[in-house]
């Protein structure tokens, strides 16, 4: 474990010292880690990978010691996740500072933690007792924080599943369901006093998948095509995401808060499913994933919020072979867990895998091709 610190470490200011002298800025798409899979590289691997393509925003499920160390003094900000099972154990303030004691402050700052996701899709788990607990968690959590000394570092929320909607079209219609207002409603003002965002799973997939007779792909992937527009705000929509993250701030709004920012926690395309998902295939994965990552490039904001630039982390770093559900749930990565990609969308320009170099236009990105390729050559040998 000492060896692979040092070896990470080593690695990590490497490639930040290279990186600044050739220039590449980081690329603005976060990404979800995720490691249902008994197949993936090591935390130490991942990282470097991670490091390789820029990506500068990382969110775990989870806070393991292990994935906490191998990015250390690196230049990636961390999400990390507290399970839905220990949502109830945070309500008590000895258990909140225990988790905090442990899990973040003896990695702050070399390890840039910068969020704690409490719970997942905590709304549409049908259990009264899990959704009641939350927001008591969250501000034990945030208290603790506090107390540490460390919110000023580390913010708080929770990732939403998109059905806690009751309505989303047209996107200034957008409602919350009414058996969950008594839950969001405190929920909102708590994110408002503490000037959090609101984290939102969308995947247009699933309603292109439900209805592809009547849903454009288009429309889902960021291509061309004529758009939809409100009839109520006369604002077009070239694409479902958009919407969707309108939708929710409509929602918002409709219960008295305009001054929350709705960030998507995940959204994603799978390059594979089963024969009746229909769209689930590489190409739509890589038009969907590449149209994003420019549009956040862009710094777009939606119609709605323009001045807004949108901000996603896709799904999912990996394909994860232990994932329950219908074959998408596995396929959702851009690379295959030997860390070679399932498709290009422009992140591995400058990422060597199972040795081969992507080529790019730039002699810098080429340079630091050949670099990471020594450094990944050389972790996968001595990790071997």
């Amino acid at each position: 474990m000492a060896t692979c610190l040092v070896l990470s470490r080593l690695l990590f200011s490497l490639l930040v010292i290279w990186g600044s002298a050739v220039q590449i800025h980081g690329v603005e798409l976060g990404i979800n880690y995720g490691q249902t899979a008994n197949d993936l590289p090591s935390p130490t691997l991942a990282a470097v990978l991670l490091q390789s393509l820029n990506v500068h925003r990382v969110k775990l499920f989870d806070a393991d010691l292990n994935v906490l160390i191998a990015f250390s003094n690196s230049d990636i900000e961390l999400t990390i996740g507290l399970g839905n099972e220990d949502i109830q154990k945070m309500t008590v303030p000895t258990e909140a500072e225990n988790w905090i004691q442990q899990n973040v402050q003896p990695h702050i700052p070399q390890t840039k933690i910068t969020c704690i996701a409490v719970g997942n899709e905590v709304f549409s788990s049908n259990d009264a007792q899990l959704m009641f607990n939350l927001l008591p968690a969250m501000k034990m959590i945030h208290n603790t924080l506090v107390n540490l000394g460390l919110d000023k570092q580390v913010m708080i929320t929770t990732p939403h599943s998109f059905n806690i909607l009751e309505n989303s079209y047209p996107p200034s219609c957008g409602t919350f369901r009414e058996d969950l207002a008594e839950y969001i409603k405190p929920l909102l003002r708590f994110l408002s006093q503490i000037k959090t965002p609101f984290f939102i799973n969308t995947y247009p997939f699933f309603a292109y998948k439900a209805n592809p007779t009547q849903i454009s792909l288009d429309y889902v992937l960021f291509q061309p095509n004529k758009g939809m527009k409100d009839p109520n705000t006369n604002l077009l929509y070239d694409n479902m995401l958009y919407a969707q993250v309108d939708a929710v701030y409509s929602a918002m709004k409709a219960m008295g808060h305009t001054d929350i920012e709705v960030k998507n926690s995940e959204t994603g395309w799978p390059s594979k499913g089963d024969p009746d998902e229909v769209g689930s295939t590489p190409e739509n994965a890589r038009l969907y994933h590449s149209n994003l990552l420019k549009r956040i490039q862009e710094k777009q904001g939606t119609p709605a919020r323009p001045s807004v630039p949108i901000e996603a982390y896709v799904s999912a770093l990996f394909n994860e072979d232990l994932k329950t559900g219908p074959t998408s749930e596995r396929n959702y990565g851009l690379f295959y867990p030997d860390c070679s990609p399932v498709y290009n969308i422009g992140l591995q320009d400058h990422f060597p895998t199972n040795g081969v170099v992507y080529s790019s236009a730039s002699s810098n990105k080429n340079a630091l091709s050949v670099f990471c390729l020594l450094i990944f050559v050389m972790v996968s040998l001595i990790l071997a």
